[in-house]
């Protein structure tokens, strides 16, 4: 296959993967918001410990869509 076929075949993947990760998000949402809840993360007075679980359990989704798009872009770079 040339590198034009080759390209757009992993331009498809790459969106594929980009979509199935975007479409698992919501199932980590609610477990997101559980944990937000319980650790009291709109509280002004919790330790600085909770503050920093706080921001590492916030973190957590734009780390999925960084990692899906890592993994596609790395297919694509891949194929080429």
């Amino acid at each position: 296959m040339n590198s034009k076929g080759s390209f757009f075949l992993g331009f498809i993947i790459f969106l594929i993967i980009f979509i199935n990760g975007v479409l698992f998000i919501p199932f980590f949402q609610d477990d997101i918001t559980t944990a937000r809840t319980d650790l009291n993360c709109s509280d002004d007075t919790i330790s600085s410990g909770n503050m920093i679980t706080c921001l590492i359990v916030d973190s957590t989704i734009p780390y999925f869509i960084i990692l899906f798009i890592s993994v596609g872009l790395g297919y694509i770079v891949g194929k080429l």
